[in-house]
């Protein structure tokens, strides 16, 4: 129905509940000859009787009791329509879809921004995405994800926009027992990992942080050995408390404990951090995405509440 007829519509309801098309024209802020005319142009368009005329009032004729039944109900639907689809232009309904590296979804920071975001748009479904850098950069392409939180810059790829979030430190994950593992209250120089049997996750599960282990390692003038490489960096290490090697992973990291295993800070002089970023398609224009930006932005700049942007 066009907006005319849910004016007439509304109006036979209005006149309906109030018995009165005196009151009922005053609760709808228009004069009585145009609320008469309104009614009247119902009954022409319908080709029935809807309203009983009565000394001090009106009333609905069986057809009117009927209509008025089935226009209420559609005029609630109405209103429930246009307050989605204005929650919907405001961000705070529909639908999101989150990924997330692994190791991403252990600091403290992506669960309690997913829960909050939660707690402020319960309007918003939300679907969520475990994955490695490179398969959460080719899901924001494809549009099968909206945005994703990745350890890796990825810069160069055309169409997505990467926003730093936050670093973290890196530390080492050593074998319970190992010969390293003893003094944990002092930072490790990176050099005492240089004859170390390190084991690393994929380069495209974790791009970012294997390029940044790789490069620290080189600024100290050696190439870590790679025994074993992991597809995750959970699997990396059950792989470090089965004895086979060390690793580097973020210090956020240290969260899932492990049996038979150590953390040790490494020194800050490696320059060893593990950054966060989110990254998004760089022509999303969607209300729900922005908000979800916004929200980020305010928790990690709580000031200005943006983020800095890299393409």
């Amino acid at each position: 129905m066009d907006m005319i007829e849910l004016r007439r519509l509304r109006a036979f309801v209005t006149v309906v509940e109030e018995g009165n098309i005196t009151r009922a024209a005053e609760r709808l802020f228009i004069q009585q000859p145009p609320l008469t005319r309104l009614l009247q142009g119902l009954e022409d368009e319908l080709g029935v009787k809807l309203l009983q005329r009565l000394p001090r009032g009106v009333r609905a004729t069986e057809a009117g009791g009927v209509l008025f039944d089935e226009a209420r109900a559609l005029l609630a639907r109405a209103e429930h329509l246009t307050e989605a689809v204005r929650r919907a232009a405001r961000g705070e309904q529909g639908h999101i879809a989150i990924g997330f590296t692994s190791s991403a979804a252990l600091h403290p920071f992506v669960p309690n921004l997913l829960r909050r975001y939660r707690d402020i748009l319960p309007g918003i479904t939300t679907q969520l995405e475990e994955a490695g850098s490179g398969e959460l950069m080719d899901a924001l392409m494809d549009d099968r994800l909206d945005v994703a939180f990745v350890r890796s810059p990825a810069s160069g790829i055309p169409g997505l926009t990467i926003e730093p979030v936050l670093s973290e430190p890196m530390i080492a994950a050593l074998p319970l027992g190992h010969r390293l593992a003893t003094d944990t209250q002092e930072p490790l120089p990176l050099t005492a990992l240089a004859h170390e049997a390190f084991i690393l996750y994929r380069r495209p599960a974790g791009q970012g942080l294997y390029d940044a282990i790789l490069a620290a390692c080189h600024r100290a003038d050696f190439s870590p050995r790679i025994v074993q490489e992991a597809p995750r960096l959970p699997a990396t290490l059950s792989l470090v408390g089965a004895g086979l090697g060390l690793s580097i992973v973020p210090a956020s990291m240290r969260r899932l404990g492990g049996d038979g295993i150590v953390y040790r800070a490494i020194a800050e002089d490696a320059l060893l951090s593990a950054p966060l970023y989110l990254a998004l398609r760089r022509s999303q224009s969607s209300p729900i995405v922005e908000r979800f930006r916004q929200l980020v932005a305010e928790a990690v700049y709580p000031e200005s509440g943006q983020l800095s942007q890299q393409k």
